[in-house]
């Protein structure tokens, strides 16, 4: 009975009904309710409230249910009436003539339609009560109708907010969706999808207005997909740029409806933005050329370094002490480039993996002047090489070698004529210098280690006070 309760008690239309019968049988109140073992449902009624506090089996409703769908109930003369207990009406001294029909849905009984009035009749013709009947089975057809409505409405709620949250599941994934009505050439298309090909949001959109969104170079292979799909078959799969944005899409769909002769009629699809992905595998590719590059220059450097290390000391032992360190270095140097994507790393950086991370703050007889500078890889790989063999040679020889001496590490930026770092390694303090009377592989080292670096220059001078090595290297321009 539940399901065909209505929305809201008192019905208008089950009031009308109730007033039609009580126009039909001229009485003063008449009622549609839906009828339960121990109470009743008003649908509607008309006239004054209804009575629905007589017991179950003495209820009007209760013995129109008895009878046939096709008879009517008829009492003249409630207060007389062997199917009522006298005592019953005792508080209803008001309540004498009634008249009911019962409303079947479904096979089932479950109400009835009835008509009260306070006056006794003597007599009532049969065609009134089959009027009654006949508004009985309206008043079914109308709860059958009303049912449906409901479920209706309810499936409509239903696909609406499983559409909704379609749709928005759509938008969180950023997915832009379409359906192709292939004869007329229209697309239907989510926000998302209008958004990608900035197409306008309230126009109907053509096939052709997407092709024309799509950028020159791509268009023709998204025709060749489309062709392929239509003519052979196979899912429709292409990458294509946003003429406006210049972003890259990835569209995949399929003809799901063909006509008797296999001519498509309705296609569907998804596009989504994979210019994310697109830049992320352009990147790795740079960057995978660049380690091979940097992994080949990398290793002629190590070669060129055991070579003129092994001549400078044959002994294995003087090898491996000069050499490791050098080799050391370079992989240093590596490290730190890697984990910046090979894009530079900072000058403290570089100078730290020679002096201790803790040079500025805690230096160990160094003098450090000058900001922090972001060098290009090959500069920083030079730079790096160039201090290991100052600050070898320093505590082997130099300012470090005894207990005064001291180092002084300064640079600058300069930006004209050209921008570049000027750094000035100086020893002071320690033993006296002299110029050596070879080269060695150490300074030549230095002098050599920035050779890939176009412009560059270092100087060493052996001064009587301590060694003296200038830098200079050019720097790429700043970002603005």
């Amino acid at each position: 009975m539940a399901a065909l309760l209505s929305d809201e008690p008192g019905d208008a239309d089950f009031a009308r009904l109730a007033r039609m019968a009580a126009q039909v049988l001229g009485t003063s109140s008449a009622v549609v309710a839906l009828l339960g073992e121990h109470q009743q449902h008003v649908l509607g009624h008309f006239g004054p409230a209804p009575v629905l506090d007589l017991p179950g089996g003495h209820s009007v409703g209760a013995h129109a249910l008895a009878l046939e769908p096709s008879a009517a109930l008829i009492v003249s003369n409630a207060a007389e009436d062997t199917r009522f207990d006298p005592s019953t009406f005792a508080e209803h001294p008001n309540l004498r003539f009634c008249a009911g029909a019962s409303i079947t849905v479904g096979n089932q009984k479950v109400g009835a339609i009835y008509a009260l009035d306070q006056r006794a009749r003597d007599e009532i013709s049969p065609m009134l009560g089959e009027q009654l009947v006949e508004l009985a089975h309206l008043a079914a057809s109308l709860c059958e109708l009303k049912s449906e409505a409901r479920v209706s409405r309810r499936t409509a709620a239903a696909l609406m907010r499983e559409e909704w949250r379609h749709a928005l599941t759509l938008e969180a994934g950023q997915v832009g969706s379409w359906v192709w009505d292939v004869p007329s050439g229209e697309l239907t298309c989510n926000d998302m999808f209008r958004r990608m090909y900035d197409l306008p949001e309230d126009t109907a959109i053509q096939v052709n207005d997407v092709l024309a969104a799509t950028h020159p170079a791509d268009t023709e292979k998204l025709r060749a997909a489309i062709r392929a799909s239509f003519d052979e078959g196979v899912d429709f799969e292409a990458e294509a740029r946003s003429a406006a944005s210049n972003r890259w899409l990835t569209m995949r769909g399929r003809v799901y409806q063909r006509d008797a002769e296999g001519k498509p009629l309705v296609m569907m699809g998804a596009a989504i933005d994979v210019s994310e992905s697109k830049l992320t595998a352009e990147h790795t590719r740079l960057l995978l050329r660049e380690l091979n590059h940097r992994v080949k220059n990398t290793l002629a450097m190590i070669q060129s370094v055991a070579r003129q290390t092994i001549r400078q000391n044959p002994d294995p032992q003087d090898f491996i002490d000069a050499f490791s360190g050098r080799l050391r270095t370079i992989s240093d140097a590596h490290v730190l480039l890697a984990d910046r994507d090979w894009s530079g790393v900072q000058l403290f950086e570089v100078i730290g993996s020679q002096l201790g991370p803790r040079f500025r703050t805690n230096p160990d007889r160094a003098d450090i002047k000058g900001d922090d500078v972001a060098l290009p890889a090959d500069h920083a790989l030079g730079l790096g090489l160039i201090l290991h063999e100052l600050t070898t040679n320093a505590h082997r020889h130099g300012a470090w070698a005894g207990p005064e001496g001291v180092v002084q590490i300064k640079w600058d930026v300069v930006e004209e004529p050209v921008r570049g770092l000027s750094l000035t390694w100086r020893e002071t303090g320690g033993p006296q210098v002299t110029p050596p009377k070879e080269v060695g592989l150490g300074t030549r080292l230095i002098e050599r280690s920035l050779a890939k670096v176009l412009d560059s220059e270092v100087k060493l001078s052996f001064e009587p006070e301590g060694v003296v090595a200038r830098v200079w290297m050019p720097l790429p321009e700043q970002q603005v």
